[in-house]
């Protein structure tokens, strides 16, 4: 969306501390879908997030032919997300359990300001308030995976 108008505008809201409104990500999403790397499919992570962000993908002509849901116990959602850190040098990111870093880097590393226990269980609160609208507009598509398992099994059961 770089360079683009609509990503001119998503900038916009976001150097403002604004939510993107759903006719410029939707812009944004059919301009990219639109490229030739797209022709033999795409994948969206993570969006749509509501009943209206999937009618604005459907009024646009963007429909899905299969949609993947990774199920994951919010308890252990929120200690991955607590965890994760990034290194500032080399923008290599370590998980405090999952994925130690090195010892001689520890000091430098830093957590994203929304990887807390707290604004992880406020996302997650609108994650679950809105995500059976989602799976309703898809009916029919969706996939449920189970994503407290070790990440090649994961990788293994949406690869096939």
């Amino acid at each position: 969306a770089e360079g683009t108008p609509a990503g001119a505008e998503a900038k916009k809201c976001m150097d403002a501390g604004q939510l993107v409104p759903n006719e410029i990500i939707v812009d944004m999403i059919v301009d990219r879908l639109a490229q030739p790397d797209c022709e033999a499919g795409w994948l969206l992570d993570g969006y749509p997030r509501s009943s209206d962000q999937a009618s604005a993908l459907e009024e646009a002509g963007i429909r899905p032919n299969a949609v993947l849901q990774i199920d994951v116990p919010d308890d252990i959602l929120v200690d991955r997300v607590v965890g994760r850190r990034s290194d500032p040098e080399t923008g290599k990111i370590y998980h405090m359990t999952f994925f130690p870093p090195p010892e001689d880097i520890v000091d430098r590393l830093v957590q994203r300001s929304d990887d807390t226990e707290e604004k992880c269980k406020a996302r997650l609160e609108v994650f679950h308030s809105n995500n059976q609208a989602v799976l309703e507009a898809y009916d029919g598509l969706i996939t449920h995976i189970d994503g407290d398992r070790a990440k090649d099994v994961v990788f293994a059961d949406i690869d096939k």
